[in-house]
């Protein structure tokens, strides 16, 4: 299994995290992971996105589109046909079936020497984060011990997930007692009827048919993998029935999964997930009826190496901005997860994965990346024999079918992967969702973040704000006495520069309080060239931090500020002030509690 992206004419193949870590990369090039298929040295191009500026003909012409295609091709000495329109509106350009990557080059070098085009880029394939394991039946520690678990059902008594759907792009739904009453009408969103294995393309039947492989399908070198019903498993984490006397409990038990069909044999393709993303926010997609119950939460345990590309990135915004919570996994190659997509992306809650003695799971990635931790479990040590199954019981137990390629019974199996840790962030946003459905994606990922506890454990390399906490998130979405104000739009910290972010206070009678909350979060990887200001409407300006903390990275601190000689309405602004190179980052959210 494989991604390659290009860049210029250069190749980066590259293997996506299943459920055991990948090595370290190797100039342009991971390995796969171990018990995962092969990628191939240099994986053919079958498409590209080619998303053009707002202004040109093309952009909006479907007719322009071709026709700039087809001549570019001819230019390149390639075909090159127009597909179809994403609903990011960026084009999907057929290239004439599987070519090398060269010969993709000489065709995407012609549309970036267009000053029409504002990107140009593989369609390249994300898979499922998580392989079956075969194991025995084990408890959901993850939900309630008091070390490792996130605190679930002392959420229940105030939330269930009543009224939220949330989406999970994955590899489709294959029928489960477990999950039944809880699913509503998704889609097929996999184009390539061989990938899909149910005869057809795109369609209303999100039914998962497997994604098992031969040796050697998915690529040279690949190897033999078979069905993982990794979307089932996610599903179950989620919204498992509960309290029906059997199997296991959902996380957000009231809630609704819309299943979202993406991956099948070799995985999925960026164009097919994009196009996922908008409709299962309450987008168009060209040619797909309407979503009838648009979901508040996406969970996306799936994803590809390489930083966030501009596909992703577009149709993430869109749904963040139609009001839908984007959950995404870290992945699995212990590695830093800004090398990885869509985990890098902007306006998403990256999650990472914890044990069950609350350290970083050991192929867990980590970094700057990451918002949030939650339970990943651990079905072998780090020092087991790469595929075995040696600790069944600290996996986590969801909803699973035995098929071997084609369905068969319904069971339960524990996993592991960043790809059970997502769902269970899904979980609780859609807790959050449920308890305060006026809280915009950003502040609902504020709250998450803000209430989770430091990990008992370690974690080498970063791990967001610590292990999510359900009873203390929720019972902070309830209880918050005063309106508060947040701005999560990401806002670049280039050297010696900078930026400010602003925050608009109306309705709010009066001054600002002498207590006034000032929640932080920065990414930098060294916050010490930093000053941090808060700028009243007025233009005083209160001092937060002062180029302290020397070679830390990241700053996530509530900070209070007397600012009760100050109009409480009005535009209030977070000044960042880098003063020195070598060390970049972005303001990743702040918010004022009044």
């Amino acid at each position: 299994m494989s991604v390659t992206l290009l860049a210029g004419s250069a190749t980066a193949s590259v293997a996506l995290a299943a459920s055991e870590p990948a090595p370290a990369p190797a100039a342009a090039s991971t390995l796969p992971a171990a018990g995962a298929p092969a990628a191939p040295d240099a994986a053919p191009v079958q498409n590209l996105i080619v998303g053009y500026k707002s202004s040109a003909t093309e952009a909006s012409s479907n007719k322009a589109a071709a026709d700039d295609a087809a001549a570019k091709g001819k230019k390149a000495g390639k075909k090159a046909k127009f597909d179809r329109r994403l609903g990011t509106g960026a084009a999907l350009v057929n290239l004439g079936g599987s070519v090398a990557p060269a010969a993709a080059a000489d065709v995407m070098a012609q549309f970036r020497a267009d000053p029409d085009v504002a990107y140009v880029e593989a369609d390249s394939r994300a898979y499922a984060m998580a392989t079956p394991n075969d194991t025995e039946y084990g408890k959901q520690w993850d939900l309630f011990e008091p070390t490792g678990g996130m605190n679930v059902p002392a959420a229940w008594d105030k939330t269930t997930g009543s009224g939220v759907t949330v989406a999970v792009i994955d590899t489709g739904y294959v029928a489960h007692s477990d999950v039944a009453p809880n699913i509503v009408a998704g889609y097929d969103f996999i184009s390539d009827a061989a990938g899909a294995r149910d005869g057809n393309g795109r369609d209303n039947d999100p039914a998962d048919a497997g994604d098992w492989s031969a040796a050697g399908e998915c690529g040279t070198g690949s190897s033999a993998s078979g069905s993982s019903w990794h979307g089932t498993h996610v599903a179950g984490t989620i919204a498992a029935a509960t309290n029906n006397a059997k199997g296991v409990a959902g996380i957000a038990y009231n809630a609704k999964i819309q299943p979202v069909r993406v991956l099948g044999k070799c995985g999925g393709t960026t164009s097919d997930i994009v196009d996922a993303i908008t409709w299962a926010s309450g987008g168009t997609v060209a040619g797909i009826p309407a979503n009838a119950t648009p979901a508040k939460v996406i969970n996306m345990s799936l994803g590809g190496s390489g930083a966030c590309t501009s596909s992703y990135q577009n149709a993430i915004n869109a749904a963040v901005a139609r009001g839908t919570t984007v959950v995404v996994a870290a992945g699995n190659s212990n590695a830093d997860a800004a090398g990885f997509s869509p985990a890098s992306c902007n306006n998403v809650v990256s999650v990472a994965a914890t044990n069950r003695t609350g350290d970083r799971s050991f192929y867990s990635n980590y970094g700057s990346r990451v918002d949030v931790s939650a339970p990943g479990g651990e079905t072998r040590r780090a020092t087991d024999t790469p595929g075995t199954v040696t600790t069944p019981e600290n996996g986590i137990l969801s909803t699973l079918n035995n098929g071997a390629t084609t369905p068969g019974s319904e069971i339960y199996k524990p996993y592991q992967g960043t790809s059970m840790a997502a769902p269970h962030i899904a979980g609780l946003a859609a807790l959050v969702v449920a308890a305060k459905p006026s809280l915009t994606p950003a502040q609902v990922e504020s709250a998450i973040k803000a209430n989770a506890r430091p990990l008992p454990g370690t974690c080498t390399g970063g791990c967001g704000t610590g292990i999510a906490d359900a009873a203390a998130t929720i019972t902070a979405v309830t209880s918050a006495p005063a309106p508060g104000f947040e701005n999560g739009t990401n806002v670049n910290i280039l050297d010696n520069t900078t930026v400010e972010s602003p925050i608009t206070v109306s309705g709010v009678a009066g001054n600002a309080p002498a207590a006034l909350k000032v929640n932080v979060n920065i990414v930098h990887t060294y916050i010490g060239d930093l000053k941090v200001d808060l700028v009243a409407p007025d233009g005083s300006v209160y001092n937060l931090h002062n180029r302290a903390g020397g070679g830390t990275a990241n700053i996530n601190q509530q900070y209070t500020v007397n600012a009760s000689s100050e109009v409480a309405n009005g535009t209030w602004k977070l000044r960042v002030n880098d003063n020195a190179g070598g060390d970049t980052g972005f303001i990743d959210f702040w918010s004022l509690g009044f």
